[in-house]
């Protein structure tokens, strides 16, 4: 099971490869020296520059240099005196002597800049050579007619400047040990052709093309000796890193030709690491026996087919290509596996003795090694069988290791969704090339959030993550609106159930259906698919739960019925752009509507089943900054809302309990036990499992059951949450083993600390902001009840700014006349001053009725349009929470409806009190438009509101719920954030500040 897997990986930590920082030194000017004639050879049937990008390109590298030729001594100190120039080549003249004179002249003014000299071949060159004085050359080389052999030489300029601090990063070496110019000018090119290939193949392991690109960063490097010296000095250096040691048999040692040279390396190194990768390679066939009797592998170089043999041998033994599980007593493949995927399914399936053989030489480790998967390959490096039981405890370790290596690579990453690769270690994969959204964004941040600060993951026996999430980008939705032509429709008038029907009969784009289909055959959980609009979520646009999300149950046993469902959600959702509730709200935030675009976020849902329901432990709200604290909180302390189920309860403004992480154990609704009932859960959301709920609907919560909390006992879901009500004793008492009713408290977690849940949130809430330098707000779920020996599950769902005036505003309750304000307020949200308001909007308190709150709701927005259309704003007034799902505790407007407000007052009624809320998607918008908000409670403190005030004034609106008045001059609004105190003014009066 995955969760118990990833809570295994806590006993492994894995920094990642910094491969931005490997190849950071680079050729990009070149500078060739060379006669006309030398040039044009040179250029053969094209320009240099066109060859080595053509060669570049066909190996799928970066960086193409740029060649700068002259064909005078002169020219070319000019250039180096006026250019920056990476590398020089020389072509060799006729007076030998003259071109090394040259390179002697250079090198003294430019000491670090690397001189290579091309020759072309014959035997007559070479011989030359040898009474040549070569201190001022780097590199000689034969050209042979192809412009590889200019890339090889760059290739080894830059692998000799990177190689010392990119093994630090644990990148490879293979060692070339060759003093014939003829052979090392054929074999380079060959030996980088491979490691290219090679490098190809591993760059899959990347999980995006960024991440592709980079890994080509760490391919093998590949170091040149010339003698027996030079041999074992890099050989002593690097050994630690080498793939393997290719070696000529007959070079110089201690300055004398010696025909056993490579022999004497190979049994040094054979003596120092027995299973190290030897090649001998040699003109004399004979010596072929030579390196069999030391047990290390030949080639002679007259043979026609060298390079392939080459090629085969590297391929094999330096762990290039797939890994091959092979039987030790034949040597016959068992199995390959061509990634690490791959070679983690085949952990288990592999025999004991080829496991064995294959661990106790090396072979996984060096095999990750030259895929560039260094913490994974250095951590299985050392690997012995004498460190375990037995063989299924190494297979465990093995695959263990192997899975949090891939968790902890994916995390932070948005990887691209492809069929082949996609499986439950993927944490966000993306479909498409377009924009992922607002929404998707703020995932994606939280999962490289939860990567780079460790200490968010650091709880026993608890795993914080994100769901595991699939992202549709906006040019799916492009594709789909244009395919079906669906924008004129869209963009009409037409009701929502018309332009939904359309929707729901047009075509997803054929491309995505494959994908689909490997989504849901991956993820066991239900599915939430939610919208991820460009606008939704971002710092300056606050689109906050305007658009739909729909959930899915997940259905095993009928793929198609599956695959209809979650096309229909997609549908729904990009339908719900275009909706008369998103067209309005578009129009309140003055972007055009034409201009959104819809990413689409498939989401495992957090949770457990309980016979024909779905639903989390809890869920939850909570912000970094709380406008409404109670003593001794402070704003900064922070606010979270948690409810029972699925987090639409929160959403939609039900019954949460509200506490701060900073004090936990001190709750305003648990203070009095006839509170505690009144102002605690009594319902829930889950997830109604039969497939015949779900159906194509405006309404995204019509397959959500809307539960009783009693409904959830058999569940056993209760148990971390309840407390019981004694209705003898009248006492709250903790859990459920008592007669009474039980009441939604959270003691075991916020009182007994079963979970660490305010801690949580404390780091969270204050990472977060940090992260984004101004308050957040996060929403989470957490899922208790798992499996025996499962660790529980913290999932963080969102992560938006709430945007704030920082304009300061200090209010003087000393130089308040109450007579001269229309509103007092101790329990302020926002801060800063209101501007050009002369109109208010109120429920009549004599004759608000809560049986009728749906139909006020539906006349304020009607009388909200009108300000939309003349682009002015107003207060509003009215007893309850404003926009709450359920109609009798406040008035349950939608945001459009209210959108045209500048200040909001929750007022109490003598007969009507109800609690303030916060940590919706309402409060989110209030926040980000800078909309004010007053609670006015005149019975328990200093509030104040003149309503006689008020009807005073003559009606430009009234019915018998709603009263719409307009004063002359603009109400002077005073928002104190810091004190929480609001005030409005009456008109002509003023307040100094």
């Amino acid at each position: 099971m995955l969760q118990t897997t990833i809570a295994r990986m806590k006993n492994f930590y894995f920094t990642d490869t910094e491969f931005d920082n490997l190849m950071k030194n680079r050729i990009y000017h070149i500078l060739l020296i060379a006669s006309n004639y030398d040039a044009f050879i040179l250029e053969d049937d094209g320009r240099i520059d066109e060859q080595i990008f053509n060669e570049y390109v066909s190996l799928n590298l970066r960086y193409p240099p740029q060649f700068i030729q002259v064909d005078s001594e002169e020219k070319a100190f000019q250039v180096l005196e006026e250019q920056s120039i990476d590398l020089i080549i020389t072509m060799l003249t006729p007076a030998a002597s003259s071109t090394f004179d040259l390179a002697s002249r250079i090198k003294v003014l430019y000491p670090e800049k690397p001189i290579v000299v091309l020759t072309p071949f014959s035997r007559k060159v070479s011989l030359s050579l040898r009474n040549e004085d070569l201190s001022a050359i780097d590199y000689v080389f034969s050209w042979l007619g192809h412009a590889e052999i200019l890339l090889a030489i760059i290739k080894l300029i830059e692998d000799k400047m990177n190689v010392e601090s990119d093994v630090e990063e644990g990148v490879q070496v293979i060692l070339l040990v060759e003093n014939s110019v003829r052979f090392y000018s054929s074999y380079l090119p060959n030996i980088y052709k491979i490691i290219f290939q090679q490098s190809k193949e591993f760059m899959t392991e990347g999980l995006n093309e960024h991440q592709q690109m980079l890994r080509m960063r760490g391919r093998p490097k590949i170091l040149l000796a010339t003698n027996y010296e030079q041999a074992v000095a890099l050989y002593q250096k690097y050994k630690s890193n080498l793939l393997g040691v290719i070696s000529d048999i007959s070079y110089n040692r201690n300055g004398v030709r010696d025909k056993e040279a490579g022999l004497k390396l190979c049994k040094m190194i054979k003596d120092d690491d027995k299973y190290m990768p030897l090649l001998l390679q040699s003109s004399d066939i004979s010596n072929r026996e030579k390196a069999k009797q030391i047990k290390v592998g030949f080639l002679h170089k007259n043979s026609k087919t060298l390079s392939m043999e080459l090629r085969d041998f590297i391929t094999e033994y330096f762990a290039f290509g797939d890994f091959v599980f092979k039987n030790p007593k034949t040597d016959e493949e068992i199995c390959r596996a061509r990634d690490l995927k791959e070679l983690q399914e085949k952990m288990f399936y592999i025999p004991d003795d080829s496991l064995m053989y294959h661990i106790s030489r090396n072979h996984i480790s060096k095999w990750l090694k030259a895929r560039a998967l260094f913490p994974i390959a250095q951590l299985l490096r050392n690997l012995t069988y004498e460190d375990f039981e037995d063989l299924d405890e190494v297979r465990r370790y093995i695959f263990d290791a192997i899975a949090s290596f891939r968790i902890s690579r994916a995390r932070g990453v948005i990887a691209e969704f492809r069929r082949d690769h996609f499986d439950e270690y993927l944490s966000f994969t993306r479909i498409g090339n377009g924009s992922i959204g607002g929404k998707a964004r703020g995932l994606a941040f939280l999962d490289s959030v939860i990567k780079r600060h460790k200490e968010l993951d650091d709880f026993e026996n608890i795993i914080t993550t994100i769901p595991r999430t699939v992202v549709l980008c906006t040019d799916v939705f492009d594709e789909f609106m244009e395919e079906n032509k669906l924008y004129k429709l869209a963009l009409s008038d037409v009701d929502d159930d018309v332009l939904l029907n359309h929707f729901i009969n047009a075509r997803l784009p054929f491309r995505i259906h494959e994908d689909l289909y490997t989504f849901i055959n991956v993820v066991n959980n239900p599915i939430a698919v939610r919208s991820s609009s460009l606008l939704e979520d971002s710092h300056y646009q606050p689109f906050a739960g305007i658009y739909s999300t729909y959930m899915l149950p997940n259905v095993k046993h009928d793929e198609r019925q599956m695959l209809e469902m979650l096309s229909k959600a997609i549908k729904c959702v990009y339908a719900s752009a275009f909706f008369k509730d998103s067209k309005a709200y578009m129009e309140a935030t003055s972007n055009v509507i034409d201009e959104e675009k819809m990413g689409v976020i498939l989401q495992e849902v957090c949770g457990t089943k309980y016979d024909d329901r779905f639903y989390p432990t809890f869920s939850g709200v909570a912000r970094s900054i709380n406008f409404y604290p109670i003593e001794p909180e402070n704003p900064e302390d922070g606010i979270a809302n948690v409810a029972m189920g699925l987090g639409k309860y929160i959403v939609d403004g039900g019954q949460s309990l509200r506490f701060s992480p900073r004090y936990p154990k001190k709750i305003l609704q648990l203070s009095d036990p006839q509170l505690a009932i009144r102002e605690t859960q009594r319902h829930f959301y889950a997830l109604d499992l039969n497939p015949e709920s779900f159906k194509a609907s405006t309404d995204d919560g019509a397959n959500l059951l809307y539960l009783r909390v009693k409904d959830a006992q058999k569940d056993g879901s209760l148990k971390h949450l309840a407390s019981t009500y004694d209705y003898h004793s009248k006492q709250i008492l903790d859990g459920l083993n008592h007669q009474g009713m039980p009441l939604i408290t959270f003691s075991n977690i916020l009182k007994h600390d079963k979970f660490p849940l305010a801690e949580i949130l404390q780091k969270a809430l204050s990472i977060g902001q940090k992260e984004m330098n101004m308050p957040v707000e996060i929403e989470f779920a957490v899922n208790m009840n798992t499996p025996k020996g499962a660790p529980y599950m913290f999932n963080l769902l969102q992560i938006r700014p709430i945007v704030y005036s920082k304009e300061t505003v200090e209010i003087d309750m000393q130089k308040i006349k109450k007579d001269d304000m229309v509103i007092v307020s101790e329990s302020a949200l926002g801060n800063g001053e209101g501007k050009d308001v002369r109109d208010v909007v109120y429920v009549k308190p004599d004759s608000f009725d809560a049986s009728k709150t749906k139909d006020m709701a539906d006349r304020i927005g009607e009388i909200n349009q009108k300000f939309l259309n003349n682009g002015s704003n107003y207060i509003l007034i009215g007893p309850g929470r404003w926009g709450s799902n359920d109609p009798w505790l406040g008035i349950p407007v939608k945001w459009p409806q209210i959108s045209a407000t500048q200040l909001i007052i929750e007022m109490t009624l003598e007969n009507f009190r109800v609690d303030p809320s916060q940590g919706t998607h309402f409060f989110q918008n209030l926040t980000s438009f800078q909309v004010g908000y007053f609670t006015v409670n005149p019975y328990q403190n200093e509030d104040h509101i003149d309503m006689d005030y008020l009807k005073r004034q003559k009606a430009v609106y009234e019915d018998e719920y709603i009263r719409h008045v307009r004063f002359e001059k603009p109400l002077q609004i005073l928002i104190d954030g810091r004190k929480r105190r609001g005030v409005v003014a009456k008109q002509d009066k003023e307040i100094d500040t």
